[in-house]
């Protein structure tokens, strides 16, 4: 079940005020709902306009002061020059291109790393299972070869033990 759209209302002061929740909240608060997959929405307050996209991208020029990283400044330039709808066009498509090329190597990613879990994990399971606790049963649920060989072993000595039944000889003993 998707949640419902958080409407934020921003204010001529720049304030933003989270209608949901009733409080204030700041560029941070928003960032943390879209990274928890929230539907965030931001509006004028006074005109209705939808602010979301200029917002989002605040937030993401923020971050970028405090680190090091973020879009090539190539890049940047190039979307300043963009003036044009074409251009602007390309450029958006280039991203998101470049976005979802991201997402799947970050998928791959993760596959390859639980594979690799799971090959490092094996040996383990194996070794339970030859010691006679597979993974997932109880000794009680699995028979336990240990004591099947004992009771085997403990036939055999009743066997033993038993006055042995002896046939006549058919051979003639030498004098």
């Amino acid at each position: 079940m998707k949640s419902a759209e958080i409407v934020i209302k921003k204010y001529g002061n720049r304030r933003l005020y989270d209608t949901a929740g009733s409080r204030y909240v700041n560029l941070d608060d928003l960032a943390q709902h879209v990274r928890a997959g929230r539907e965030v929405r931001v509006v004028d307050a006074k005109t209705g306009q939808d602010l979301t996209r200029v917002t989002l991208t605040q937030i993401i020029t923020e971050d970028a002061k405090d680190k090091p990283t973020g879009l090539p400044l190539e890049l940047l330039r190039q979307l300043i020059i963009a003036s044009d709808e074409v251009r602007q066009e390309f450029l958006m498509w280039y991203l998101k291109s470049a976005f979802d090329t991201y997402q799947k190597l970050q998928d791959t990613v993760q596959n390859r790393l639980s594979e690799v879990q799971s090959a490092v994990l094996s040996p383990v399971d194996m070794m339970k299972r030859f010691l006679g606790a597979a993974p997932g049963t109880s000794a009680s649920q699995q028979p336990n070869e240990v004591d099947s060989l004992r009771k085997r072993v403990a036939e055999l000595e009743a066997q033993l033990r038993k006055p042995a039944q002896r046939k006549p000889s058919t051979r003639k003993r030498r004098r």
